[in-house]
């Protein structure tokens, strides 16, 4: 079953979720953004030891603790990797107090109806088991809303209860992410019709799930999921916004908190001194910590 303390920093906590979760497509982007060029390695290997090595210095800062950070977002080699000798689920709660959470999605479908579903996820049930192993509390998997159409969405927000229903199943906290892409025309209406069926599909649900949507168009427009008693917690994504721009709109959320990833590691650089390192990233997690604490 979910770790009570864990849920209760959750649902009670103040502060937000570093969603430290690139997987292969978005990594030599993040790595880029961090200061490492695609030609300075070669290979997956490397790549991935470049990003463990940038994920563990956030994760170790003196400014990465569970006062402002309430959760962490992990990529499944994250989970499988240790930071000081301790494998990273252990040492986030253990010595960080941060809840950990996996990413099980494996990237999405090709666009139908005007969304993208997620691809199937092979080997999920094991990978699951594995993680509440781990000591993961809960995962998150991600698809995309790219029109208003009641189809699409309808079929998003039933495959997103699906998986999420697999999670549930291990005694873990699922994650469901129906991003709303921030650049389309119908944005409002797609933001209606994803909540008017996530609406429904609550009512059918035994037990909590959480919620990382876009940030709304209209402040405010989602308090009928953050008030619903089937979701332990709204969260919000960046979705292409600059950190300051994303704080502004979330600051105007109340109940909602960030959980952000490239807008948190904007700034930092492999090549900054370790005192350098830690005054960004503090003055990073200090700004999205007071945006969501509205």
């Amino acid at each position: 079953m979910t770790n009570a303390k864990m849920t209760e920093q959750v649902r009670a906590g103040r502060g937000f979720i570093a969603a430290l979760d690139q997987s292969g497509g978005s990594t030599p982007k993040a790595l880029a953004q961090y200061g490492i060029a695609e030609s300075e390695y070669s290979g997956e290997a490397a790549m991935y030891d470049l990003i463990h090595a940038m994920r563990s210095r956030i994760i170790t800062s003196p400014a990465f603790t569970g006062d402002k950070v309430l959760g962490a977002i992990l990529f499944e080699q994250t989970m499988d990797r240790t930071i000081d000798g301790i494998p990273t689920a252990t040492y986030l709660w253990e010595k960080r107090g941060v809840v950990p959470f996996l990413k099980i999605d494996k990237g999405l479908e090709g666009e139908a109806d005007g969304v993208q579903l997620m691809k199937p996820i092979p080997g999920l049930e094991a990978l699951l088991a594995r993680a509440a192993k781990a000591g993961i509390y809960g995962t998150k998997e991600r698809s995309v809303v790219n029109a208003a159409n009641p189809v699409g969405i309808a079929a998003i927000v039933a495959q997103q209860f699906a998986v999420g229903a697999q999670v549930a199943a291990h005694g873990l906290m699922p994650i469901l992410e129906p991003e709303v892409t921030i650049s389309i025309t119908d944005k409002p209406q797609a933001e209606a019709l994803l909540q008017d069926s996530i609406l429904r599909a609550l009512d059918g649900l035994d037990g909590q799930v959480m919620l990382k949507l876009s940030l709304p168009t209209s402040p405010d427009f989602y308090q009928p999921l953050v008030r619903h008693p089937k979701v332990l917690k709204v969260v919000a994504l960046s979705g292409g916004h600059s950190r300051d721009k994303a704080n502004a709109i979330l600051a105007q959320n109340h109940g909602i908190i960030a959980s952000f990833s490239r807008a948190l590691s904007e700034g930092l650089s492999a090549q900054q001194t370790e005192a350098e390192f830690d005054a960004v990233l503090r003055a990073a997690i200090d700004s999205i910590f007071a945006a969501s604490i509205t």
